[in-house]
Parts: C-alpha cells; structure tokens; sequence
C-alpha cells in the first residue's frame, strides 16, 4: 500500500523504512522509549506490520501494529515529525492503516497514549470498558542502563 498526499508518501513498504530515523525519534524525543537501543528499534520493525511517512526520501512518520492478522492488533511508536505536526499527518495515516487488509476481521485493536486520545477517539477507540480485566508487566526505565 502506497499512497502520496500533498507531497507526503504514506506506505508499509518496509523497503522504504529508516530505522536510523525512527529510532533518534524513539530514544531521543519520545516519551515511551527513551533510550531505547537501536537493535531493539531494529527487531521491533521486523517483527510487525509497519507504516511510515515520508517527504521526498526522509522518513517524517511512523506507526506499527503487533498482530496476529487474525483476532488482535496492538498500535505502538506512533510519531510525526514535530516540524510537520498539524497538518493532518496523523489522522491520514490513522484512515490508511485502519484499513489495510491485514487488520481486518479483527476482534480487539488496542493502544496506549499518554496524550492524542482525542485523535485515536475519532477512529473510535474509547477507554478500555472494564480495566479490572487487564494485566500487564510494565518496565520502568528498561533502557536506561543498555
């Protein structure tokens, strides 16, 4: 899938992906995974359904699922570029992905954010209805000594 939009490359070429790039927005600028190492970054895009965008060359987005394809869909490392923020970047790429062949016939999608719930509610995501059912392992700082 590939689409071009006002000068933006929308795609899941994996072909086209900058782990370089991704992994200085993921250490360095975001919140979830500061510092986290590039072999990591590296095995995390092998390993899912993988969406980038991109101006001329230069990745300026990305998002990944890890799913099975057939019951279960988790968005992660989800970012546009601060420079090009505000011009619907997001929610175009939101609209392609909910729509790629792979993730339909789903029965649950899931995501964490700390602070775009108003972009995620406009594809229909909501507050997990009962939370009591959910458990996890969450690591404080996993990278901060690699």
């Amino acid at each position: 899938m590939e689409i071009e939009d006002h000068g933006f490359i929308f795609s899941d070429d994996k072909n086209k992906i900058d782990p370089i790039a991704i992994h200085h927005y993921l250490s360095t600028q975001s919140y979830w995974a500061e510092n986290i190492p590039l072999d990591i970054v590296e095995r995390s895009i092998e390993n899912s359904l993988c969406f980038g965008i991109y101006k001329d060359t230069k990745q300026i987005g990305f998002a990944r699922w890890i799913t099975d394809k057939a019951t279960f869909a988790y968005l992660a490392d989800v970012y546009v570029e601060e420079i090009y923020r505000g011009q619907g970047l997001s929610k175009k790429l939101m609209s392609l992905m909910l729509f790629h062949k792979d993730l339909q016939g789903l029965r649950r999608y899931m995501l964490a954010t700390q602070d775009a719930h108003g972009l995620y509610a406009q594809f229909g995501f909501k507050p997990i209805e009962h939370p009591d059912r959910l458990m996890g392992i969450a690591i404080k700082n996993p990278y901060k000594d690699l």
